[in-house]
């Protein structure tokens, strides 16, 4: 049995390739189907965000060589591209991997706490999938439990720094005044959600939310006294808008620079704020050459987010002990696992050596043999049975030199010299 958690995050790959290492929601099952199909895995999900995609995989023995091979064909790209930013965890590793992702302490913004509802998701999807069975069932589940005593036990999460937090923070340093300032958000997601919760908290109060559902945008709109548009409208919002945050699942660019460049001219080129946070990219890369643009990817805030994150330094100590604990608490209930396939044939063999054994004492009484001969038998005979093995298999592997296998027998038996016959002087 092995673990494996593989993939690229931010820390590894840039912008660039992790855009195209990317699962949309609708590739999810038909992809973990293939990954298993492929690579013979007995068990798997896959994590993907705009900031890591990652695979986390059970099988009897699995190289990652053979996963990173399906993983750069299913998207497309070379291996050794893949090969360059990708990294493999193994076992204990993958196990404390997963536990670090969820709580938080493997993002970008450390401690944030929008990671552990995507993995959650990821579990969904991989049981929608049939791809997880027990044993990645049982890992997700103590990595959920790690991760909420992280949040309950530190204060890793306490002060409100996320990527959404920073693209506002941000903005805060251009504009001086968010007051007077229009806000234009692409997307309806968890992540414009907070941007927007942000946003208004610092009291912008022009909001315009646009996407591709009038309904998903005007239910996020009405959270904010913010007003609803299709993502058709953003030509025209653009005109009156000084921050753009976007964050989509689009596959293909939402705003390009033509659209940002005609915007400009009715403004009479007054400054626009942009912060493209998607992964694939909702605004053309070209956008940022204009004049009076800002332009902003996920990987420009990390200053702003370096910033942001020393009050939680000291509490990353005390959670990573607790993965620590988790990861260790789990590998030693695996291995309590591995000994119960042990226990159930050893008990099954033990009972039908009993079984037989009760039978000859029952023709024994039955042909009219005494009571206390029978017992007698009864015990020798159940006694020899049971022993048998055991002492030939003993004696075969000390012969073999297999010294430690005495070790293990006196351990396993609970024998000591107290009771065990000693030979006369």
């Amino acid at each position: 049995m092995t673990f494996l958690a593989l993939g690229i995050n931010h820390k590894t790959a840039s912008v660039d390739v992790r855009e195209r290492v990317a699962f949309t929601p609708e590739q999810l099952v038909d992809a973990l189907q293939q990954l298993c199909l492929r690579t013979a895995s007995r068990e798997a999900a896959i994590l993907s965000t705009c900031n890591r995609s990652e695979l986390y995989i059970e099988q009897d023995s699995l190289t990652a060589d053979s996963v990173l091979a399906w993983l750069a064909d299913y998207h497309k790209l070379s291996l050794d591209e893949l090969r360059a930013c990708a990294y493999v965890h193994q076992d204990d590793s993958a196990v404390r991997h997963m536990m670090r992702v969820a709580s938080g302490l493997d993002s970008m913004v450390l401690g944030e706490p929008q990671i552990l509802g995507q993995m959650k998701s990821a579990y969904a999807v991989a049981r929608e999938a049939g791809t997880v069975g027990p044993l990645l069932g049982r890992l997700f589940q103590a990595t959920f439990s790690t991760a909420k005593q992280v949040r309950t036990d530190t204060a890793i999460g306490e002060n409100p720094v996320s990527v959404a937090f920073a693209a506002v923070s941000l903005a805060k340093q251009i504009f001086s005044n968010l007051n007077n300032s229009q806000a234009l958000l692409i997307g309806a997601g968890e992540t414009i959600t907070l941007v927007a919760r942000h946003l208004y908290e610092q009291g912008v109060k022009r909001i315009v939310v646009a996407n591709r559902t009038l309904e998903r945008a005007s239910q996020l709109a009405e959270q904010f006294g913010a007003h609803a548009v299709l993502l058709s409208e953003i030509p025209q919002e653009l005109i009156h808008s000084d921050i753009v945050i976007s964050s989509t699942a689009s596959q293909l660019p939402i705003l390009g620079k033509g659209a940002v460049e005609s915007a400009l001219k009715l403004r009479k080129h007054k400054p626009i704020f942009m912060v493209d946070i998607a992964v694939p990219r909702d605004i053309e890369p070209e956008v940022g050459e204009l004049d009076d643009v800002y332009l902003y990817t996920v990987d420009d805030l990390h200053d702003v987010i370096a910033e942001n994150l020393k009050s939680r330094q000291g509490a990353a100590q005390a959670a990573e002990e607790l993965v620590a604990i988790g990861t260790s608490d789990f590998m030693s209930r695996l291995r309590e696992l591995a000994a119960v396939d042990v226990l159930k044939a050893y008990r099954q063999q033990a009972e039908r050596l009993r079984d037989d054994e009760l039978s000859k004492a029952q023709r024994l009484l039955a042909n009219g043999t005494s009571a206390e001969e029978v017992l007698a038998q009864l015990a020798r005979g159940l006694t020899n049975k049971l022993l048998h093995a055991p002492s030939v298999q003993l004696k075969k592997l000390s012969a073999d030199g297999r010294i430690d296998a005495l070790t293990v027998a006196q351990e396993l038996f609970a024998l000591d010299e107290s009771n065990t016959d000693k030979t006369p002087q």
